[in-house]
């Protein structure tokens, strides 16, 4: 009988500890983020319009559950931008980049350094 109240209490204790114990959320909101990734680095596809909307997607449901977006999608919709000719929106969304992710300004200094000056 003792030995049977003392396995019950140790299944009950391991239960609650079991149940008490923090569930990891994620960092950031990936949504289907390495979905488009892969699209962009695809050979033959260029449909940057889509893409675009899939990553603005990406950041309004972000947005909307107050959640991170990961290092990289800004930059990455900015190069979006900067593939269909919005340069304005280019360069905020690399400006957003390097505020969030102060580690990537080299790369978007790069990038931006890399690409000819339009007027709009």
């Amino acid at each position: 009988m003792t030995l049977t109240y003392l396995r019950s209490s140790g299944l009950l204790v391991a239960a609650l500890v079991a149940g008490c114990a923090p569930v990891n959320q994620p960092l950031y909101h990936w949504g289907d983020y390495q979905q488009t990734i892969y699209q962009y680095h695809q050979d033959g596809v260029t449909d940057y319009a889509a893409q675009v909307g899939r990553v603005e997607a990406l950041l309004n449901q972000a947005q909307a559950q107050g959640k991170s977006v990961p290092p990289g999608l800004h930059a990455h919709l900015g190069m979006l931008y900067f593939n269909t000719g919005r340069e304005i929106e280019a360069r905020e969304q690399f400006a957003m980049e390097k505020s969030l992710f102060p580690e990537s300004g080299h790369f978007v200094d790069y990038v931006l350094k890399a690409q000819p000056e339009h007027n709009q």
